[in-house]
């Protein structure tokens, strides 16, 4: 038997949101020490939830499946009903018995005959206890027998944040010990700032490595997996705090998959809100567009519709984040490009022909991107974005639309008053136009590094004491079509005279940074971190921000007259540069 997938519990130190695991009814209480839950009489258990309804339809369409088995472990009496929920039809009941569960002895059904309904959908199953009982797990299997299984690499990139990436590799390791296939699979880590210090361990290679940034480090790691005959290679972070199981599941997937492109790409949930997906996968087309952003995972329909909707997905715009995207090496025909950081598994994704699923409870969870974003970062993202459109051609939508991005970027910060920000995603627009040779020129990315953290003062996070900080709140900017209308066409206070007198001072929490709406008709807006310990304040400044203004405008017009050439010039190069023998000269790898 090949198991697909665990019934899985709570973490701790990952997630301890229980209404994504599974849903009691009574006075059932999960103990923690041995997960297992304690049943009375009548208590009912449901596993229709993220982490554990069974997404038969990605595993029926991507894997070669014989059979379909569901092993229950416990003690004790229960009514056991196993559910078929068929999008756009009545689920069916594929299972409805009482089972006799003995500490010694898994009970196991026979639910291979679900495709006889239909072979999309979940599968789920509920308990309702007989008796006093105790569920102790189980696990969904298949009988398909195996030849040969895929060596995976799982590839970390880290810089100077030595604890983090050592609880990564622990918690690897750890998991490994007991793993079936540990065999199969080995971490490679790679130190782009040559500081950490690890233990030797015949399961890690450990790789000091120029500071080229995440591009640079994970296709490091992608030589190193290549030179060493592995057949997929999973992309991690440092910090990435994923359950085990999403290895497992996702090695199981891979190795049962019908495809040689097949990959899977891991979700990613916000640490501050656990309950709420921040990206099930995502759609890149002149921005980044998330998907299933905010469902709340608690709830059941939420999550069928997340399961249904990305089942259905055929998208070639669609792409994976390098938190946690496993791939099969064959089919990487294209390396990353030398981004230094941000877009790289974006570009990476859609220019290479890989077949990415999204499954569920295969994800990371990571710290809010929100309170991330800094001027270097909108200058690393305004960069990647407009490189993207220029060198793939299935990415081409015209000089104008793709100028339009580099505006949108600009008026995003104009009217939040984030001058500095302004100044280098200007600065980025200019380094697109110097051509593909920039990036060559810059991979390390030190010398704009430097000017850029020269350029910032303002905006940067600084100690503040929340208690002590006012609002001056005088009206509501949207509260007539009017007032909208003003502050719009008065460029939110640059065009209007004796602004500062009357506008609002506003206050931003966290979770509303990227609302613009709430930004109209204020002349200062202070910016606050997720534990509201730090902050940053900006204001009004009519001719710095008008200055800036006429210099966007220049460089449309410069942009659009370059076009033709410029994005000949990118698509001609990307081959070479996203190229497994360009990283080969860079870091000097054995070719193989």
């Amino acid at each position: 038997m090949i198991t697909l997938q665990n019934i899985v519990f709570p973490e701790q130190t990952i997630c301890t949101e229980q209404d994504l695991y599974f849903h009691l009814h009574g006075l059932s209480s999960l103990r923690g020490s041995d997960n297992t839950i304690h049943m009375r009489t009548g208590d009912q258990v449901q596993f229709d939830t993220y982490f554990n309804a069974l997404s038969i339809g990605k595993w029926h369409e991507n894997c070669t499946l014989k059979g379909l088995y569901l092993n229950l472990r416990g003690q004790g009496r229960f009514e056991l009903l196993v559910w078929h929920a068929i999008p756009d039809r009545s689920w069916e009941k594929i299972c409805s018995e009482v089972i006799e569960l003995k500490p010694e002895t898994p009970f196991r059904a026979d639910l291979s005959h679900y495709s006889q309904n239909a072979t999309k959908g979940l599968i789920f199953f509920e308990l309702r206890a007989l008796t006093r009982a105790v569920f102790a797990g189980g696990e969904f299997q298949t009988e398909t027998k195996l030849d040969t299984w895929p060596k995976l690499a799982v590839s970390i990139t880290t810089f100077k944040r030595e604890e983090a990436v050592k609880s990564t590799v622990m918690r690897l390791q750890n998991f490994l010990q007991n793993f079936e296939y540990k065999e199969n699979i080995h971490i490679f880590m790679v130190d782009n700032g040559q500081s950490v210090n690890t233990d030797p361990a015949s399961n890690l290679t450990y790789i000091p490595n120029d500071n080229l940034g995440g591009a640079g480090g994970f296709a490091r790691g992608l030589q190193e997996a290549e030179s060493a005959g592995y057949s997929h290679v999973l992309f991690t972070d440092d910090d990435a705090s994923f359950p085990m199981e999403s290895l497992y599941r996702t090695y199981t997937f891979l190795a049962l998959a019908k495809d040689s492109r097949t990959t899977v790409a891991g979700a990613m949930i916000n640490n501050t809100t656990k309950w709420a997906m921040w990206e099930n996968g995502a759609i890149f087309d002149r921005k980044c567009m998330p998907l299933s952003s905010g469902m709340d995972l608690r709830n059941r329909d939420g999550v069928y519709h997340l399961e249904l909707d990305s089942a259905k997905l055929d998208n070639p715009k669609l792409y994976g984040g390098w938190w946690y995207f496993a791939f099969p090496v064959k089919h990487a025909k294209y390396h990353p490009y030398p981004f230094f950081v941000r877009g790289d598994d974006v570009s990476f994704s859609i220019a290479n022909d890989f077949k990415i699923n999204l499954l569920n409870g295969v994800l990371s969870f990571q710290d809010d991107f929100t309170e991330k974003e800094s001027p270097l970062t909108w200058y690393l993202d305004l960069r990647s974005h407009m490189a993207h459109h220029l060198s793939l051609e299935s990415m081409e939508v015209g000089s104008h639309q793709v100028a339009k991005i580099a505006i949108w970027f600009f008026l995003r910060n104009f009217i939040k008053f984030q001058y500095e920000t302004m100044e280098t995603v200007l600065l980025a627009w200019e380094d697109v136009m110097r051509g593909p040779q920039f990036f060559l020129d810059n991979k390390d990315m030190a010398e704009r590094r430097a000017q850029i953290k020269e350029l910032v003062h303002d905006e940067l996070w600084q100690p503040v004491d929340a208690n002590e900080l006012e609002e001056k709140v005088s009206f509501d900017p949207n509260s007539n079509k009017f007032r909208r209308l003003l502050y719009r066409f008065g460029l939110n206070g640059h065009l209007i005279p004796f602004y500062k007198f009357w506008a609002n001072r506003i206050i931003v929490p966290p979770q509303d940074r990227g609302n613009l709406n709430i930004c109209w008709g204020t002349c200062e807006i202070t910016y606050l971190n997720s534990d509201r310990t730090k902050g940053y304040t900006t204001r009004l400044n009519r001719l710095r921000g008008l200055r800036l203004l006429f210099r966007a405008a220049r460089y449309y017009v410069k942009f659009r007259m370059m076009y033709p050439s410029l994005r000949k010039e990118y698509r001609d190069s990307y081959p070479e540069i996203a190229s497994k023998d360009y990283w080969q000269d860079v870091y000097k790898v054995t070719k193989t």
